[in-house]
């Protein structure tokens, strides 16, 4: 049966946030999208990285339409060259760089181990691991400079708990994990926090096909312990909350936003 599904307007804004200048990396559409806009009413600065300038320009243009403030730079995080031409861009443009989140990832493969090839493996983990490193360590030189800052990496259930046919995606979810905890160590006295946000199952066009399948989206409500799927404005409050002063003594942590997905 599926869970009680509650009205959500968007999170209140998170104080001390206004004016800070925020990337969102995978921030065009989903989740990523969701958590830019969260940003933008709490009066930050948005910078919106992908890969689809499109996808990018549309959706800084809805942000502006409702008030908020944001820009559309293309760039791949598995590439070297483009994260770093991004920070350069970013501080060239705002003399800074206050927070980043490491939301961009992919998991195009839904094969066993045995049937994935080496370039399928190398896609996701190029992407969802190695790209986090290069974004963090892109902003995390800026933030050092500057004696603050905060990251935020989206990780995931598949880096906490194993999940079928995805095995090059739970390996690099589950070496984000780590590598944010030693991040925050390596970070903490030089004024820049590192932090994970775990989402479970959300209501994105990653999960439409499986949603769509009433065996594999009883499957999955079944086991999540709020009986539902989340929407994508239920993760906005934790990396706001993470990015903000109110979790100024917050750095290694790791939050769980699965509907209670990690604790069954």
């Amino acid at each position: 049966m599926m869970g009680l599904a509650l009205p959500l307007p968007h999170p209140a804004p998170m104080p001390g946030l206004a004016g800070k200048i925020v990337i969102v990396t995978g921030g065009g559409r989903g989740l990523g999208r969701a958590v830019a806009e969260g940003f933008a009413d709490a009066g930050a600065h948005v910078v919106l990285t992908g890969r689809s300038v499109e996808t990018l320009s549309e959706a800084a243009a809805a942000i502006a339409a409702q008030g908020g403030s944001a820009e559309g730079i293309a760039a791949d995080v598995a590439s070297e060259t483009d994260v770093e031409a991004l920070a350069r861009a970013v501080v060239e443009r705002h003399g800074r760089i206050d927070v980043l989140v490491n939301n961009a990832g992919i998991n195009p493969w839904y094969k066993t181990a045995e049937d994935t090839s080496l370039a399928e493996w190398r896609q996701v983990v190029d992407t969802n691991l190695t790209g986090v490193f290069l974004a963090a360590r892109a902003a995390g030189r800026v933030m050092l400079a500057q004696g603050e800052g905060a990251i935020v990496n989206i990780t995931s259930v598949a880096g906490r708990v194993g999940l079928a046919r995805t095995t090059a995606y739970c390996a690099a979810k589950g070496g984000v994990e780590l590598m944010t905890r030693q991040l925050a160590l390596e970070w903490a006295k030089k004024g820049v926090r590192v932090n994970a946000v775990g989402p479970g199952y959300f209501e994105t066009e990653l999960t439409e096909g499986m949603r769509q399948n009433p065996k594999l989206a009883e499957r999955v409500t079944g086991r999540t312990p709020m009986g539902r799927f989340g929407h994508p404005q239920e993760l906005v409050g934790a990396c706001l909350f993470l990015a903000s002063p109110a979790a100024s003594y917050i750095t290694g942590a790791s939050l769980a936003v699965d509907g209670g997905w990690t604790a069954a």
